[in-house]
């Protein structure tokens, strides 16, 4: 079994110990697991052969013995014994808005329903009214959520799908009067690469008003349920929003809930139970008393809990409390920290505008350096360049940097194809003169994973090359890159002193954080770079920042986030 097997198995069985009832601890603990197999870097056979899968976030001597089973039997007893009492057709089941674990159970156990088919069949027949706890309304709400399900699916989009449409809801309700505060929370507050549903928060004494404009926007094509404090609906284009309204005096708690990850918010539950209080979205309450305590901002929050305030994109229980408890969480490095884009294209190559005005929409946006990195000839259907051309670009780079005055750089650079026998697009003699050397993937990805790997290796340890970028060539969510050895070109790079790129464009977002993360710890320079192809493109940049602190990035990990001084010495010294 692989990676992807194995983690498929283990979040499996948290669905189904889920629906069984067993401990919240039990199932995340599956589903963490799931989690970090499906991130890991390296092949999970390499890391068992090596005796190293307790070295696996989340991953204790229990789950490696099973993990040691998938892996040398191609099978999982416990599966298949949990398989004859909660049928694994059951986790379809949750694929429903609305239907979680403990509604699942029920269906099985009152009606014998074991799939979505059989579960619309007995809305539609009437027959889940017989339920405990069902009414007319209840299974009317299911049979809209089947037939959303039907018509839009539930796939994960790209964040750079959800973040605009979202952040434009968001720019209505805040305007709306009443509104106190209001955020987008979930996946998209934590800038996840990808996102399920819009998840929209607002602080309003009177949510009736706010509701009803929300379920009449001009978008929405049916509102899946309305109450006083959440509205669910489909828009035209089929993404699902949910919206949530509670008093500002409950916001702290509100906010922090929905923003998850659902492994942070259990780990804050339990600091809150070792202070005699429970935590909910709605506040906190002693045990040993009725009376809430109201939180009205995240600060206070994790003040309650003896903790400093831990930023969004760190909350996925990957080390961030115990972090926070030693007062080491990094200092994440922001979008104002950058002075330079190292990555982006003109109309020499598949770019749409000219280097002149590349270079002022950079400036326009308060950076002080670029790379101008236009494709090498073997991409031909990106009007790559060949050698001469390439020469004739250097002029008029030159002209540019000199309108562009004295705050200003323009460097020459190249987005170079490593080919598919891993020699490089232009020889050496031709990448010593440029400025600066990018290498990258973009044909012959199907590769086998020794080939490709062995291609990127090639690139890493040529000298003239300074960045590899978008190292895997990935396309959310279509295309998943090239199979690399991701650990091996991490570690090739950390030897060898070659950037590695966190593309910005968000349908990449290449590097993924958790290799972010590995980059960091093995001391990799990072760069953080738009990949434009128009000016407005490097509006991107906050996606990539976003991934950047995901993996726990400072300002100090990323070369362009320096000045040009320090940027062209470093560059230099790798010659």
């Amino acid at each position: 079994m692989n990676n992807r097997e194995v983690a498929l198995t283990f979040e499996t069985v948290a669905d189904m110990l889920a629906i069984r009832g067993d401990s919240v601890h039990r199932v995340l603990a599956y589903r963490r697991a799931g989690e970090n197999i499906r991130e890991l870097s390296q092949d999970l056979n390499q890391i068992y052969a090596e005796g190293k899968l307790t070295q696996i976030p989340g991953i204790g001597s229990t789950l490696a013995g099973k993990i040691e089973e998938m892996l040398t039997t191609g099978r999982l007893e416990f599966y298949e014994r949990l398989a004859e009492e909660i049928p694994p057709s059951l986790v379809e089941l949750l694929r429903v808005e609305g239907v979680g674990p403990k509604r699942v159970k029920l269906f099985h156990d009152q009606m014998g329903i074991k799939n979505i088919k059989e579960l619309k069949e007995a809305a539609e027949a009437g027959r889940l009214t017989n339920l405990p706890g069902f009414g007319k309304r209840s299974q009317d709400r299911i049979l809209t959520s089947i037939g959303a399900l039907e018509k839009y699916g539930d796939e994960r989009l790209p964040l750079g799908t959800t973040w605009p449409i979202a952040h434009d809801i968001l720019s209505k309700i805040r305007d709306l009067p009443g509104v106190q505060a209001a955020e987008v929370a979930g996946s998209i507050r934590r800038m996840r690469e990808t996102t399920g549903d819009i998840d929209l928060l607002a602080a309003a004494d009177d949510p009736e008003p706010i509701m009803e404009y929300f379920c009449h926007m001009p978008d929405v094509e049916t509102i899946l349920g309305s109450g006083s404090t959440k509205t669910s609906v489909h828009l035209i284009n089929g993404v699902q929003v949910d919206l949530r309204v509670l008093p500002k005096e409950r916001w702290g708690t509100l906010l922090s809930y929905f923003t998850g990850s659902k492994a942070h918010n259990v780990r804050l539950r339990e600091l809150a139970l070792k202070s005699g209080l429970s935590l909910n979205e709605h506040s906190f309450k002693p045990l040993s008393g009725d009376e809430d305590i109201l939180i009205d901002n995240e600060f206070a929050l994790y003040e309650q809990l003896g903790l400093p305030y831990i930023p969004p994109p760190l909350r996925e229980d990957r080390g961030e409390i115990e972090a926070a408890y030693r007062d080491e969480l990094p200092k994440l490095v922001q979008l104002a920290d950058l002075k330079a884009d190292l990555h982006m294209h003109s109309t020499w190559s598949d770019g749409k505008t000219s280097i002149l005005e590349m270079a002022r929409g950079a400036k326009e946006r308060g950076l002080t350096y670029i790379v101008i990195s236009d494709h090498s000839a073997s991409l031909g259907i990106t009007n790559g360049l060949s050698i001469e051309r390439l020469f004739l670009q250097a002029d008029e780079i030159k002209e540019v940097d000199d309108r562009m005055g004295p705050g200003f750089r323009v460097f020459h650079g190249t987005e170079m194809e490593i080919r598919a026998d891993g020699s490089m697009d232009y020889p050496d003699h031709i990448l010593e003169q440029l400025d600066f050397v990018i290498a990258s993937l973009h044909m012959s990805l199907s590769q086998s994973r020794s080939q490709i790997t062995k291609r990127l290796l090639s690139a890493l340890e040529n000298p003239h090359v300074d960045m590899i970028a978008h190292p895997t060539g990935r396309l959310l969510v279509d295309r998943p890159g090239a199979d690399l050895d991701i650990e091996e070109v991490i570690n090739t790079a950390a030897q060898t002193g070659t950037i590695l790129e966190i593309n910005a464009n968000p349908q990449r977002l290449d590097l993924k954080d958790v290799h972010v993360r590995r980059a960091i710890e093995l001391g990799v320079t990072l760069a953080i770079n738009s990949d434009a192809h128009h000016p407005d493109h490097m509006d991107f940049l906050h996606f990539g920042i976003g991934t950047a602190q995901r993996g726990w990035a400072t300002a100090a990990d990323v070369i362009n986030s320096r000045p040009v001084e320090e940027f062209s010495r470093y560059v230099l010294s790798r010659g």
